[in-house]
């Protein structure tokens, strides 16, 4: 079998479809618009980026955005005809879905990210069209979350699997860990981009509250990852006189993102935007419970009053009281976590995801021919 993959060839997510389906003993070739690092990627994994900065297409209206696309056909065009794939996957509607329709090829598969079906057909009637052109083209379309299809479905007709971005259940698990904090410490925390949408400073807020209820409990919080919030929340962090309590580690590798999950003792979302949530079942599959803004797709990785506590957005207050039940009672923590990483075995196993879209491939192929 032989995929061709349109994606960012700089996102995580791509390096891992595209690196596990080489391992499924399928012929893999990238074709992306974006500056990136080959090094993560599988030896005869094929790639061509023409390379197009993302400053330049977030700064593009919708006449312009389409104008670009455009040229860039005649590339993609010279690599299906050499390639000669037996399928055309698109991931993430608006950019690559809108390209892969433009290309004429099928079976054409397109996979839904989020903000291409929740924020960019909003922009423009323009960008709209666009959206409903890829999907329309489309032989089969998929999804990360059920959230996601339905919003997605405000543009077509069409059946919309679910298929989520699962995490590698061998390395996100349960586990001992070099520790930053005392063995006393109640570590409260997430792994997310620092960036205004995912309500990182109601986090800041939030534990602000709980240190000022319980100044005498060891209370920590620990927030990984970097971006362009990063300074601000450093800054609130001193305003609000808890920056003692908290540690930033900016970016971190990705291969230690589980050894972080196992620091914590709770961990926390609250986001404004979520279109699925992957950091809520990594934090899951290590048996940490979780508290989660009701927004997009994440009350569907949580289950409220299980593996966790589903709290309103924007509301530091609510989202305190659930947190302190967790404090005070390590009990409750162990209980929800145990049933997280049992719901992420049952739903989010990554082989188990990546078998499914295997058997979307070949359904859609065996249609076409």
């Amino acid at each position: 079998m032989k995929i061709l993959l349109l994606s960012d060839p700089s996102n995580s997510h791509t390096v891992k479809w595209a690196n596990t389906l080489q391992e499924r003993g399928i012929e893999v070739f990238l074709f992306g618009l974006s500056d990136y690092d080959p090094s993560p990627y599988h030896q005869g994994i094929e790639i061509e980026s023409l390379k197009t900065p993302s400053s330049i297409k977030n700064k593009l209206n919708g006449n312009i955005l389409k104008s670009v696309y455009l040229l860039k056909i005649p590339a993609l065009k010279k690599v299906i005809k050499s390639f000669k794939p037996d399928l055309l996957h698109s991931h993430y509607a608006a950019s690559y879905g809108f390209l892969g329709a433009l290309s004429g090829f099928h079976p054409f598969l397109v996979s839904i990210w989020g903000i291409d079906v929740y924020i960019f057909p909003n922009v423009s009637l323009i960008h709209k069209n666009i959206i409903k052109y890829a999907l329309k083209k489309a032989d089969g379309l998929s999804s990360t979350s059920g959230m996601m299809a339905k919003e997605a479905a405000k543009y077509t007709n069409k059946k919309i699997e679910v298929v989520p971005f699962g995490i590698d259940l061998n390395v996100l698990k349960p586990k001992q860990v070099v520790s930053r904090f005392s063995e006393n410490d109640i570590v409260v925390g997430t792994v997310k981009h620092l960036e205004y949408k995912y309500g990182l400073t109601y986090l800041v807020e939030t534990f602000s509250l709980l240190v000022k209820k319980h100044p005498d409990l060891p209370l920590k919080l620990l927030i990984v990852g970097g971006g362009s919030m990063e300074k601000k929340l450093m800054e609130l962090s001193a305003e609000l006189e808890v920056d003692n309590k908290i540690i930033f580690t900016g970016n971190v590798p990705h291969n230690e993102i589980a050894r972080y999950h196992n620091m914590m003792d709770i961990e926390v979302y609250l986001s404004d935007y979520e279109s699925f949530g992957v950091s809520v079942i990594e934090a899951s599959a290590c048996e940490k419970p979780v508290v989660v803004s009701n927004v997009g797709g994440l009350p569907e990785v949580v289950d409220d009053g299980k593996t966790g506590f589903i709290v309103p957005p924007k509301n530091p207050r609510k989202a305190a009281e659930a947190i302190e039940k967790l404090i005070l009672d390590k009990g409750l923590r162990e209980k929800f976590g145990i049933a997280g990483r049992n719901k992420v075995v049952r739903f989010y196993n990554w082989e188990d995801n990546v078998n499914e879209m295997i058997r979307i491939y070949r359904r859609l192929i065996k249609e076409k021919h």
